[in-house]
């Protein structure tokens, strides 16, 4: 039992000690990995974490530094960040890092179908720091009003044309205080030739909008892209299909993260949230409604004939109803069984008026009319089965068969369900090339949100997914480096897990409790001593053992009879070759007297023995006469019965002995104490479990 009891609390140690190195492997995994997820090098990485001595020798006017300290460990690391210059052709690129906003545009206009309170574009936009996991000498374009329209916008360096280059358009968001309601996409301003930025409102045209937005429990990515119909030239939305993954955590964790769209000459578009790509398709195929409208479309002046039969099945014509179907039996009868029960007082009332009640002061018969007391249940009715006229209950008619309806059988004139002809679409055309959209020249922010705070930065637009790429890395990526770097500890996660979702909160107290119950019933100790003394009860023979002793005492008494007589007769025998050695003796000469003298006492205990054997040899022989072959047998059995009471005495000795040297039958039984056990084996596990976390 003991030995069980071991292995359960050595293999309950085992997995807690798994448990512990696997989180803390995963928390040094996320730090690790960083530059993995950031796309960043070996080389990059060296820039980014400079020695101390290397970064005072290196800072400049444009650099700035910051040094964090991991809260999950006492390492300290510094970032040095500097603002990110594009590596290639850009159409665009803000940093807003010189803390204006430079060459941004404010909207002066109103927004036409809202009250007049609120219809101006006059909330506040801010240049700042991060709240949280700031990077010194990095700021960001900060929408800082509530329950506001904003709109702000700046021109692209050169207009984007839609021709043989993929686009790329990639920004960051962090929603600082989290996000009620609101957006913060971006839109494309379109190239009309006369785009004013102080006029841009909701209607502005534009050819892509792309970004975030949520209201209520929708979270959603925005792509839309607005395609020109080439035969009526109006512009008609486009909606690409919904991520594939959950996008909540990207509006809660309140972290700063990448968007990116790329979208290709040959048609394809994919979006990325922290260079991971949601999602990805098509112009062609993946957007809704479809680019290309069908080639046919049903007739609208085709109109069902009057005699066209849609009805699969019918009602049997050459059905009847029976004979004894009876429409007009009730659902329910009364019970003819039924038996008015003992006691059932039918002269009394249910009801009857509350002999206690007065008529209220204030009871006006004109206004209120004639005052009557207040019904109650008839306390002449409670000790019986029931007051007032008796009814039998009610039960179901056997007889009831409903409204009878004939059977339905196939219709032998269905002609199916009917549907327009279908005419070729005057309105179809085929566009090959929806990628070849409107130009556009200016990026604007047309917003209205619930919650302010909502934090932009490091805007790109550019021809070449390794320009953005680049980008990020000399920005978000030190964002996300600072990030892990402050990221709180395991227990920190799991409080803040448990705010966002409370049902959490079982499954710790099953991962907690569940393990510490074990420890507890399997480790606690009974006593505090390292030694158990147990008693043991003296041992009491039973009458079965009583009866097999006597049964080998009785074989015992036989055996010892046969060994007498054997040896009788050997002693016989000897005393007769001891008589002719005595002759011989006496003709021996002197000097073999004194000899004789000393060795006499010896013989004389000799000659006794051999007397003794003699007489138990002559018995023997007279058993083995009267018993013929079965003295054999009866010797053998005599043996092993024997042997068999030899091994009985032995125990009750040893019984005996036990119960002469402890006189109150306390035999100490030295057991291994369970605190002993449990501290031995916690005290390797602790030993592993720090080896292992170094």
């Amino acid at each position: 039992m003991h030995i069980r009891r071991s292995k359960w609390r050595v293999l309950l140690l085992y997995f807690l000690a798994v448990a512990a190195v696997t989180a803390h492997g995963q928390a040094n995994g996320e730090q690790s990995d960083v530059s993995e997820e950031i796309g960043l090098d070996e080389e990059d990485m060296e820039a980014l974490i400079a020695d101390g001595e290397e970064e005072e020798e290196d800072k400049a006017t444009d650099f700035d530094e910051v040094k964090q300290k991991s809260p999950a460990s006492d390492k300290v690391f510094q970032v040095t960040y500097k603002t990110p210059v594009p590596t290639g052709d850009v159409y665009f690129a803000e940093t807003f890092d010189n803390g204006s906003l430079g060459r941004w545009q404010l909207s002066k206009t109103v927004k036409e179908d809202a009250d007049d309170d609120i219809a101006k574009y006059d909330g506040k936009w801010a240049v700042e720091q991060l709240k949280v996991n700031k990077v010194p000498g990095d700021q960001g374009l900060v929408l800082k009003s509530r329950a506001k329209h904003h709109a702000i916008s700046a021109m692209l360096d050169m207009p984007f044309i839609f021709a043989n280059e993929p686009l790329v358009v990639q920004y960051e968001v962090n929603f600082q205080d989290g996000i009620d309601c609101g957006g913060a996409y971006v839109k494309l301003l379109s190239d009309t030739g006369d785009v004013n930025l102080e006029q841009f409102h909701d209607r502005t045209p534009y050819t892509i909008m792309f970004g975030p937005d949520k209201c209520g429990e929708d979270y959603k990515l925005h792509f839309i892209f607005n395609h020109q119909n080439p035969l009526n030239k109006d512009m008609e939305e486009k909606h690409a299909k919904r991520p594939d993954v959950d996008l909540k955590k990207f509006y809660t964790d309140r972290k700063t993260h990448l968007y990116t769209l790329v979208l290709k000459p040959d048609n394809s578009y994919e979006m990325f949230v922290d260079q991971s790509s949601v999602s990805s398709g098509t112009l062609l195929q993946d957007v809704v409604p479809p680019v290309n409208p069908p080639k046919e479309i049903d007739d609208p002046n085709d109109t069902k004939p009057q005699d066209w039969d849609e009805r699969a099945k019918i009602p049997d014509p050459e059905a009847a109803k029976p004979d004894d179907w009876d429409e007009d039996a009730p659902a329910k009868i009364e019970d003819p069984d039924a038996l008015q029960p003992d006691g059932w007082l039918e002269e009394e009332l249910e009801f009857i008026p509350d002999p206690n009640a007065e008529k209220p002061e204030d009871w006006d018969v004109e206004m209120d009319g004639e005052w009557e007391a207040p019904q109650i249940p008839n306390p002449a009715c409670e000790a019986t089965p029931g007051c007032g006229p008796w009814k039998r209950p009610m039960i179901n008619n056997p007889r009831y068969k409903g409204k009878w309806k004939a059977p339905l059988v196939d219709n032998p004139n269905y002609q199916g369900v009917w549907k327009p002809r279908k005419i070729n679409n005057p309105e179809y055309f085929e566009d090959l090339q929806p990628f070849r959209m409107t130009p556009f020249k200016a990026v604007g922010l047309e917003l209205w949100s619930m919650t302010s705070d909502i934090y932009f930065d490091n805007f790109i637009i550019t021809s070449h997914k390794e320009v953005s790429d680049r980008w990020a890395s000399d920005s978000w990526g030190l964002k996300k480096l600072v990030a892990s770097a402050n990221e709180p500890g395991m227990f920190a996660q799991l409080m803040m897990a448990a705010e966002e979702r409370p049902w959490l909160w079982v499954v710790y107290i099953l991962t907690v409790g569940l393990p510490l119950g074990l420890v507890v019933l399997f480790c606690w100790p009974k006593k505090s001593d390292d030694y158990v003394y147990k008693k043991v009860d003296v041992p009491q023979a039973n009458v079965e053992e009583e009866e097999q002793e006597g049964e080998e005492e009785e074989d015992e008494e036989k055996a010892e009879a046969a060994d007498k007589d054997v040896k009788d007769t050997e002693s016989a025998e000897s005393e007769a070759e001891e008589a002719e050695d005595d002759v011989d003796a006496t003709n021996l000469t002197g000097d073999h007297a004194e000899l004789d003298a000393e060795n006499t006492d010896g013989e004389e205990q000799e000659e006794e023995d051999e007397d003794e054997e003699s007489k138990t040899s002559e018995r023997r022989l007279e058993v083995e006469a009267e018993g013929g072959g079965d003295g054999v047998e009866s010797n053998k059995q005599a043996a092993g019965s024997s042997a068999s009471a030899a091994s009985s005495s032995l125990n009750r000795v040893d019984r005996s002995v036990i119960s002469s040297n402890s006189p109150q039958s306390d035999i100490p039984h030295m057991t291994t104490s369970p605190t002993s056990l449990c501290g031995g084996i916690g005290l390797h596990s602790v030993g592993f479990l720090l080896v292992c976390l170094q």
